[in-house]
């Protein structure tokens, strides 16, 4: 079945046997978009989400970890590190932010990543982190293994997207709260420890179905 059916992009691509080191992305958003894609989670294409409508454009490949998920145990992470009570997952995949000098110009599509460190932020009283990798073998950012050796104005540029990009110019002017809050910076250490409990809450909210999948699509 395998031949004929495409895999669903966040039940039945694996992770990889290296995680967290070395992980398997699936990619919704590119720098050039001009709309914000994301994945349709019950049939797993991708969908348009909304027009960007202003000025703000993804400044890195973007989209979401296979077979992880924001529950519990992310959730009760973020209240620990960020001293907030009370906070959950947001019930998604873990979202990923990757670095690569080469120009990939569309999504849909499966790239292996390095985690480095990722962004603590919080949306509502949702957990939200966005993981920063670096693309496998990029010639100029194959070298970073930690959040601290990456060039911070890449960091900044990528906070300042996740600040704005659901704000409408008003809401910049009359200064009204931010929906999505960044609490702190993380290192690799920390993003690899958010990987491992978001693999363990997708595991527990998706019980069995690894097993289904595997069965499904195996060759005879």
């Amino acid at each position: 079945m395998n031949l004929f059916c495409r895999a669903h992009p966040w039940h039945g691509v694996e992770i990889g046997e290296k995680a967290p080191e070395e992980i398997l992305c699936y990619i919704e958003i590119v720098p050039t978009d001009t709309v914000k894609f994301e994945l349709d989670k019950a049939t797993g294409l991708l969908k348009v989400d909304r027009p960007q409508k202003y000025s703000n454009f993804c400044p890195s490949l973007y989209g979401l970890i296979p077979q992880t998920y924001a529950g519990k145990r992310v959730g009760e992470y973020c209240s620990q590190k960020s001293g907030r009570a009370n906070i959950n997952g947001d019930a998604d995949p873990l979202d990923i932010c990757i670095l690569t000098e080469k120009p990939i110009q569309r999504g849909d599509i499966l790239v292996t990543a390095i985690p480095i460190g990722g962004i603590r932020a919080i949306d509502g009283q949702e957990a939200d982190d966005k993981i920063i990798a670096v693309l496998k073998d990029d010639l100029v950012y194959n070298q970073i293994r930690d959040l601290q050796d990456c060039p911070s104005n890449l960091i900044d540029r990528l906070c300042h997207y996740f600040l704005t990009y659901k704000e409408s110019p008003e809401d910049l002017v009359k200064e009204t709260p931010r929906r999505l809050e960044i609490i702190q910076l993380y290192d690799r250490k920390e993003a690899h420890e958010v990987i491992a409990l978001a693999q363990e809450d997708y595991e527990e909210q998706f019980n069995g179905i690894r097993e289904l999948l595997h069965q499904a699509f195996r060759l005879p």
